[in-house]
């Protein structure tokens, strides 16, 4: 599990609008220290929904090989701990330390906290501390 969330290229994030309604959508990531993180826009659906709902699942692209993570966000808006650019460096080629990126504006860290790890249909659900 740890070598696929180390080496796949993006992960698909749920989360809530305050009406309810969910958002999906991929996004690059890095998994260090048994947290997913992710740097994403200030202004996207996925920061403005977390602000007011922390809860969010995350899944791999491989459906046959599902793995996913159900937890707690956190949004860093300073936040940059050297593993965390050292992973995005060495996967994207992208310097998460910049403030301002062209394609996503104002950069934040995402940090998803598993409180549960699940992993296909056949397969018992893990606790994350397992």
């Amino acid at each position: 599990m740890t070598q696929r969330l180390r080496d796949e290229r993006n992960i698909w994030v749920a989360t809530v609008r305050p009406d309810g309604r969910t958002h999906l959508a991929p996004v690059w990531f890095v998994y260090v220290d048994e947290r997913i993180w992710i740097g994403t826009g200030i202004d996207s659906v996925r920061v403005r929904n977390l602000r007011t709902n922390p809860a969010a699942s995350a899944c791999l692209e491989d459906g046959d090989a599902p793995i996913v993570a159900e937890g707690t966000v956190v949004v860093h808006e300073r936040l940059r701990p050297d593993r965390v650019v050292d992973a995005f460096r060495a996967k994207y080629a992208w310097d998460i330390t910049i403030d301002v990126d062209d394609d996503i504006g104002t950069v934040v860290l995402l940090e998803l906290r598993p409180h549960r790890w699940l992993y296909g249909a056949d397969l018992p659900t893990v606790p994350a501390d397992a």
